[in-house]
């Protein structure tokens, strides 16, 4: 059982969730409670359209550990999610929709997790109520393409009900739509990681905020974070050694030709000769591209003091 004076941050961005939101904040404090945990609860508003301020507005009179963020306008779960984190103060942070179909009956066992030395728990929908065509089918394959890129094998990445070690959330920035791979990110930072399976609810008010057009940002993501998890640090091994080749390839396609020309034959219709070209102009670009980013890196780590390593603990033996 966690110490009780360990405080767990539970992080709720909500977008037209007037009709579950109180539903919602009740069961997480029965839970808590139960469980005798010390918690905060924050609600990031994210420009509901709806009466959703109001309602949570109308809470704060009455639940002391509940704190409301609200939005200017609807920016995205991401940007809810990062304003949710750095108005947090808990040692552990949870995080799960507004629309009631993550249970947080499982928020105890994620805590667990994080004790038991995890520094992030990943819930896994195995038993998911949603409809198949639309939501099920697509969220499998992407899945399956996130975990075989990434190399971090998961089974569900889009549940949003998650534990974190606080000083794991520290080290991650999100930008764009990079809350569906946080697990990536977390491990980019080098976390211990490990999934669980949690119960799924069928939503039971207000509908999906989410359409088939996720798809295509999603494989935008997926792309930045392939990137950001192979290159981070060394970005001039991607481009630089891609770059090297085209040169190699076209300095070969060259020397090819003009022995060709001293032979004698006419090269300058031939297609090999315009392929060389590009070929070689890309190598250049992207050596070039591969020097500029090498210094953007340094900038970024330098600019922010950002280590390029993460210590987990230090041992020592002190003597006299």
């Amino acid at each position: 059982m966690p110490d009780i004076k360990q405080l767990i941050s539970i992080i709720i961005p909500v977008y037209n969730e007037s009709e579950s939101i109180g539903f919602l904040l009740e069961e997480v404090i029965n839970v808590m409670s139960f469980n005798d945990l010390n918690f905060e609860m924050i609600v990031v508003n994210d420009g509901s359209k709806d009466n959703t301020f109001q309602v949570l507005k109308e809470l704060t009179l009455t639940i002391k550990e509940l704190s409301v963020i609200s939005l200017r306008k609807n920016y995205g779960q991401t940007a809810a999610m990062s304003a949710g984190f750095d108005n947090s103060k808990g040692d552990i942070i949870i995080t799960l929709d507004g629309d009631l179909q993550n249970d947080p009956n499982d928020i105890p066992t994620l805590i667990s997790g994080i004790n038991d030395g995890y520094d992030l728990i990943c819930g896994w929908r195995f038993d998911r109520k949603d409809k198949l065509i639309n939501r099920k089918i697509p969220s499998k394959i992407a899945n399956k393409l996130i975990a075989h890129v990434t190399g971090l094998k998961l089974h569900d990445y889009g549940c949003s009900l998650k534990a974190f070690k606080k000083e794991i959330i520290n080290d991650i920035k999100l930008y764009g739509e990079l809350h569906r791979f946080l697990p990536v990110l977390a491990n980019i930072e080098g976390a211990r990681i490990k999934e669980i399976k949690v119960n799924h609810r069928s939503r039971q008010y207000g509908s999906s905020k989410y359409g088939i057009d996720r798809t295509f940002r999603v494989l935008m993501d997926l792309l930045t974070v392939w990137f950001m998890n192979k290159f981070l640090t060394r970005p001039m091994y991607g481009f630089g050694f891609v770059g090297i080749i085209s040169i190699f390839i076209s300095l070969a396609m060259s020397s090819y030709l003009i022995v060709l020309k001293i032979m004698g034959e006419d090269i300058g219709n031939r297609p090999l000769l315009m392929f060389a070209l590009i070929l070689g102009i890309a190598g250049v670009q992207l050596f070039s591209f591969g020097l500029l980013s090498e210094l953007l890196i340094r900038t970024y780590h330098e600019s922010q003091s950002r280590p390029i390593y993460r210590i987990r603990s230090i041992s020592s033996t002190n003597q006299n």
